[in-house]
């Protein structure tokens, strides 16, 4: 293979990346221009397609392109200063009023969750302990099967749901003054 007849190889390729990165760009989650980037990369790299099945080889290629960025797009997290939890972290220190609520508010819930029937409140509790128990140190603790803990995680919960809904004043729908 000459150098002259690589560009004309992959002139006749350009409508078929497109056509595949196209297909193959929206549930890998890319843009399909990035993705035909990315195939153009691979197959300069490795010198232009084998000239048996060109068509072949770009189409596992897109393919293969596709799975990395799919992949990457489940483990990169996008960067956004303007959103409530990186300003939230960039804070250096809660304010006092801030931290009375934060109290107030853990104490309204132990107290909802002290008032639950059954086991529930020993299981809540463990639910909410600062040592993150798994379920078979909770199972063990409270004598209960692990099978049986997310049915009755399921019921102590929907139990501290209605218990805090009567307790907790909804706000009203009101309309609009003229």
């Amino acid at each position: 293979m000459t150098s002259r007849t690589l560009p004309a190889r992959l002139a006749r390729l350009g409508p078929l990346l497109a056509a595949e990165a196209a297909a193959e760009a929206g549930p890998a989650g890319a843009d399909p221009r990035d993705l035909e980037q990315a195939v153009w990369l691979r197959l300069l790299e490795c010198g232009g397609p084998p000239s048996e099945s060109p068509a072949r080889w770009l189409r596992d290629a897109v393919r293969a392109e596709a799975r990395g960025f799919r992949r990457r797009g489940r483990r990169e997290v996008p960067y956004d200063d303007r959103s409530p939890r990186v300003r939230a972290a960039a804070a250096v220190a809660p304010s006092a009023e801030g931290e009375v609520i934060a109290a107030e508010t853990r104490e309204l819930l132990r107290a909802a969750v002290r008032r639950l029937p059954g086991r529930c409140p020993q299981l809540i509790s463990a639910l909410l302990s600062r040592s993150d128990p798994t379920y078979h140190q909770i199972s063990r603790e409270l004598g209960i099967s692990q099978g049986s803990l997310g049915p009755l995680r399921s019921r102590c919960l929907g139990c501290l749901r209605a218990l805090l809904r009567t307790e907790v004043e909804l706000p009203q729908l009101r309309g609009t003054q003229g």
